[in-house]
């Protein structure tokens, strides 16, 4: 029975591929953007990555927590211009719109910064505030990167990670 009703869903599956019909994938990283020009918010260990939802308004990740200590100074990962720093949904939000139609934001982060303020790379935003949900350390910082209104992983703006091959079994 099983085979009755897999074999045509996946034969339905292929065509639909093949077919052209839009796949669901992960948003690629920006390409035309130089890892250069780019810095971390805070220095801390990512303690969750960025996991983007299948779906637009589905459930994800959409950005990267980064570990850090309640007043550590947050700064700017990019040149670009402040256009928000105030409350969203209870938390301290600050956004920063860069060249590109970039935008990255970052929260919790007490704001020393306002709308329409420019700032350079690494230029002080504010300070990291405690009680991030999930959070396994005293502070993490959630930084968000998007395109228009597709988000993207903050961490493609840095220089490319590391890559390891571990020996197989």
């Amino acid at each position: 029975m099983r085979r009755r009703v897999l074999a045509p869903l996946l034969l339905l599956v292929a065509s639909l591929v093949s077919a052209g019909a839009p796949a669901v994938a992960a948003p690629a990283p920006p390409a035309d953007v130089r890892a250069g020009p780019w810095a971390r918010p805070v220095d801390g260990a990512v303690t969750r990555s960025f996991d983007p939802p299948p779906e637009r308004f589905r459930a994800g990740h959409r950005g990267a927590d980064l570990a850090g200590a309640p007043g550590t100074p947050v700064l700017a990962a990019g040149d670009g211009v402040v256009v928000f720093a105030g409350m969203v949904a209870g938390r301290p939000v600050v956004s920063v719109d860069h060249a590109g139609g970039l935008r990255t934001t970052y929260e919790p982060v007490d704001a020393v910064v306002g709308a329409g303020q420019p700032v350079a790379r690494g230029a002080a935003l504010g300070t990291l505030a405690g009680g991030h949900a999930g959070c396994p350390v005293a502070a993490c910082l959630h930084w968000g990167l998007r395109r228009g209104e597709v988000y993207l992983d903050p961490l493609s703006l840095l220089e490319p990670p590391e890559v390891r091959l571990l020996p197989m079994g």
